[in-house]
């Protein structure tokens, strides 16, 4: 894994000054999405914290996005992994180009979300950004490698079914940005809506055929694609927002935890797109336990 010499340094001298910091009180409730990826970030974020001496609750892996943010905004929930450019979604800016670019779009949501009084702490510098794969064995077959290969693979009448959640087919930023951009539909009898927003669910039903699968929704750091030998479709029109991970908190809790900011700001530098597709794969592929995924993986930074 690709790591910062500057945030193992980081991480360390945080640990010996921030160990003593947390301030006592209510234990910080972090949650996550209901993804494999959230339960990994979840974890490492609850390890870290409880590393600093502050005390958390576990609601891992509540939900899909709109339950989550909800949680956070209502304060059922102080902190969780949330994507920049949801933020497209969260403040009706699905046609601004600031989600195109990683750094603007930081910058915007963490701006706009400070009038919520959420926090958005330091981002890591990977893209989970929403994509469509395929199984290996069609896009060869087919010569399948971008968008625009799948429109005309469909629009020559190809065989295809498409596993997603019902968020991916009903948000305007995905399936139907996909479809509008290349020029291609998907109708109901190609399309298997499973409940949740896992992509472990939507990559495994493509590589075991259910129902006829032969594609899913995926992200770009899910750690099942090259195990189950699916094939990311190139986005050649840049239709997607850049999704950088970063750590969500309720300015209160922020203000009674400030040690929050420093303990998880190098984690999350850590974190770049290869680092998050082999914890992810731990997990999707190697079938291990998230909380011990974390757990190891936060000891090697530390070494």
């Amino acid at each position: 894994m690709r790591r910062s010499t500057s945030g193992l340094v980081m991480l360390a001298a945080g640990s010996l000054l921030l160990a003593t910091g947390a301030k006592a009180g209510a234990p910080v409730t972090v949650s996550s999405k209901i993804d494999t990826e959230g339960s990994v970030l979840g974890q490492l974020i609850i390890q870290r914290l409880q590393q600093g001496g502050i005390e958390t609750e576990d609601r891992l892996q509540l939900g899909g996005t709109s339950i989550v943010r909800q949680a956070l905004q209502s304060g059922e929930i102080d902190l969780y992994p949330e994507y920049t450019g949801n933020g497209a979604f969260f403040f009706d800016m699905t046609d601004s180009d600031v989600w195109h670019d990683a750094e603007l779009a930081y910058e915007e949501v963490k701006q706009r979300d400070a009038e919520n009084g959420l926090v958005w702490l330091t981002p890591a510098q990977a893209n989970n950004t929403w994509a469509m794969s395929v199984r290996g064995d069609l896009a060869r077959e087919h010569g399948l490698a971008s968008l625009e290969d799948l429109a005309n693979y469909l629009d020559n009448g190809g065989e295809f079914k498409f596993a997603a959640s019902a968020e991916f087919v009903e948000s305007k930023q995905a399936l139907p940005a996909f479809q509008e951009a290349y020029g291609f539909e998907l109708s109901s009898d190609q399309l298997l809506v499973l409940s949740g927003g896992n992509t472990a669910a939507t990559m495994r039903a493509a590589a075991q055929q259910t129902s006829g699968v032969n594609a899913a929704m995926t992200y770009g750091t899910d750690g099942g694609l090259n195990a189950l030998d699916l094939v990311v479709l190139e986005d050649t029109l840049g239709v997607q927002p850049v999704y950088q991970p970063a750590p969500v908190v309720r300015q209160q809790v922020l203000d009674e935890h400030p040690d929050i900011a420093e303990l998880l700001d190098p984690l999350f530098r850590s974190l770049d797109l290869e680092t998050l597709q082999e914890l992810n794969a731990k997990v999707a592929v190697d079938g291990l336990d998230p909380r011990q995924v974390a757990e190891e993986y936060l000891s090697e930074l530390q070494d």
